[in-house]
C-alpha cells in the first residue's frame, strides 16, 4: 500500500481528479483523508465514496477557499488536531481562467487564476508546512502540460501555473532540510467529467460527432487514448508515497506521451 498509515489532505474535492486522488489514497492504506473543496455537496459525495469502500479510512471535511488564508490555516490545523500531523498534501484545487486570446484579456480574470492557482496553493502549502517539520512529508502541486505547451486560449491558466512551478523548485530547495519533498505533477487531457462536458459542448457547436473530436485529439498522443482521470491520480500518488522518498523538485509528465520533454 502506497499510502500505508499516512495522513493525506486534497484540495479541490470534486468529480474528477480530486475525488480520484482521495479514493485511491483510502484505497492504498491512507490511515486518514482530509477533504477540502469549495461546495459542501462535492465534500460530502467523496466521503461517502471513501466510506463505501468499507476499509475504515477516517476522513475529516472541510469547505474550504484556498484563496482565503484563514480558511486554509483552519484545515492544516484541524487536520493537526484530528490526526496529529499532515504527511501529504495533494494540491489539486485550480481555477482554469477564462478561455480567451491573451490579445484581449481581462487581467481581472488572470488575477482570479493567480489567486487560486498561485496564492491559493502557496496559503495551503504555507499552513502544512509546519505540521510537516517534525516527521517530514511530501507535497504535490498537480501541474499541467500547458507549461510546457502552449495552447490557445489558456495563457492566464498557462501563467499561473507555471508561476507555481517556479514555486515549487524554490521549495524543494527551501525544505529539503525538513525531509519534504516537493514536485509536481503535469496532467495532459484526462477523461473525466469536465473533458467529457467539453466534448460534448464542442460536438453541440461544431456540428462534429463526440466520437469524431475525441479520436481527433487520441491521434495526437503516442498511447493513441486520452488517459483516465483514475490512471493519472495513480502516478500523483507516486510522489506521495515513499517510493519517491529521495526525489524533489521534479517534473513528472502524466499526458501519455503527447509532450515530450528533452
Amino acid at each position: 500500500m502506497l499510502l500505508k498509515d499516512k495522513v493525506v489532505i486534497v484540495s479541490g474535492i470534486g468529480p474528477g481528479l480530486g475525488q480520484e486522488l482521495s479514493t485511491l489514497a483510502a484505497q492504498e492504506g491512507a490511515a486518514a483523508v482530509v477533504l477540502a473543496a469549495r461546495t459542501q455537496e462535492k465534500l460530502d459525495a467523496a466521503e461517502q465514496e471513501i466510506n463505501d469502500l468499507g476499509l475504515g479510512t477516517k476522513t475529516l471535511k472541510m469547505a474550504t477557499d484556498i484563496a482565503d488564508q484563514a480558511q486554509c490555516q483552519a484545515l492544516a490545523d484541524a487536520t493537526a488536531e484530528a490526526f496529529g500531523r499532515v504527511d501529504v498534501l495533494f494540491n489539486s484545487a485550480y481555477n482554469p481562467g477564462a478561455f480567451e486570446p491573451i490579445e484581449n484579456a481581462d487581467m481581472d480574470g488572470w488575477r482570479q487564476a493567480m489567486d487560486v492557482n498561485l496564492f491559493g496553493t502557496m496559503h495551503l502549502t504555507q499552513a502544512c508546512i509546519p505540521h510537516m517539520k517534525a516527521a517530514g512529508g511530501s507535497i504535490v502541486m498537480i501541474a499541467t502540460m500547458v507549461e510546457h505547451k502552449p495552447m490557445a486560449t489558456q495563457g492566464g491558466y498557462g501563467a499561473s501555473k507555471m508561476a507555481l512551478r517556479a514555486a515549487t523548485k524554490h521549495l524543494a530547495l527551501e525544505l529539503g532540510k525538513y525531509n519534504i519533498r516537493v514536485n509536481s505533477v503535469h496532467m495532459g487531457w484526462m477523461w473525466g467529467p469536465n473533458v467529457e462536458m467539453y466534448f460534448q459542448w464542442q460536438a453541440q457547436s461544431s456540428g462534429r460527432s463526440e466520437e469524431e473530436l475525441i479520436a481527433e485529439v487520441a491521434a495526437s498522443i503516442p498511447l493513441g487514448v486520452i488517459p483516465d482521470d483514475g490512471d493519472c491520480a495513480r502516478a500523483a500518488l507516486f510522489f506521495g508515497s515513499d517510493y519517491s522518498s529521495v526525489v524533489t523538485g521534479a517534473a513528472l509528465d502524466v499526458n501519455g506521451g503527447e509532450y515530450m520533454p528533452i
